[in-house]
């Protein structure tokens, strides 16, 4: 698999976009930057859009594509939390703030919603899927990834202390997780359910416990204003753990 960071941040700029991970040029996860990264034809090429809870950060671009999945008589399913769903519904394509995507064109609206069941696994083209609960501030769920022959990973979303409890006994080649901010907010991130290196290597530690091995793991939704400080606990993390943890930027590609 191949795996496409588009955001890689909690906040945006003109060197930081939200969260957003492209597989293979055609599955989603989350939509905080999807046609900020993303040109006509490549928007028009999804094949799925993955959701990990309703925060603004993520699912920020939903209504722009469904502009232009509308405009060009596209369909593209979204799976995401009903509650996600009831979000987007009722708030951003509601026929008020943006045009009701869901059902125009009526013949093969633009979005296609599906609810995702955490532990209900599902088959979507050539990948499997199976969704899990993550602790966060709003129902929320990361989901396992797996093609065939190619790797597994797993992208948490935002999550907190606890996850690790969550995915425990799935075998993955790689952990795309969260890493909001520097030590230094530890208790923050305790109170609001986000994570801080510290709070990541307890985390991976009752991974490791668990299942014997790391995966790579890819860190993602820093706040740029912390990043430097971010990336220097990350790394002492890394050689605490004598594991592989990257840091992500915008734009990084990395095979799986």
């Amino acid at each position: 698999m191949q795996v496409r960071i588009l955001g890689a941040h909690n906040t945006e700029s003109a060197n930081s976009r939200l969260s957003g991970i492209l597989i293979n040029n055609e599955l989603v996860l989350d939509a905080g930057s999807l046609t900020s990264s993303l040109n006509f034809e490549e928007q028009l090429g999804l094949k799925a859009i993955l959701l990990t809870h309703h925060h603004y950060d993520h699912i920020r671009d939903i209504p722009a594509l469904g502009m232009n999945l509308y405009l060009n008589q596209r369909s593209v399913p979204v799976y995401a939390l009903s509650e996600t769903l009831e979000v987007l519904s009722a708030s951003f394509i509601n026929g008020d703030v943006y045009p009701c995507f869901t059902r125009r064109p009526e013949e093969n609206p633009a979005f296609k919603f599906n609810a995702a069941n955490p532990g209900q696994s599902f088959e979507l083209s050539k990948w499997s899927v199976l969704p899990l609960s993550m602790p966060h501030s709003v129902p929320s769920i990361g989901y396992c990834v797996a093609e065939p022959g190619k790797g597994s990973l797993l992208y948490t979303g935002d999550t907190g202390p606890g996850f690790a409890n969550n995915i425990s006994g799935t075998s993955l080649d790689m952990i795309i997780v969260e890493v909001t901010a520097s030590n230094r907010y530890t208790a923050f991130g305790h109170s609001s359910k986000h994570l801080t290196p510290e709070l990541l290597e307890a985390e991976l530690g009752s991974y490791l416990k668990i299942n014997g091995s790391l995966p790579r793991v890819v860190c993602v939704h820093m706040y740029a204003a912390l990043e430097e400080e971010i990336r220097q606990e990350i790394d002492r993390v890394a050689s605490r753990l004598g594991a592989e943890i990257i840091p992500a930027f915008e734009g990084m590609e990395i095979s799986v």
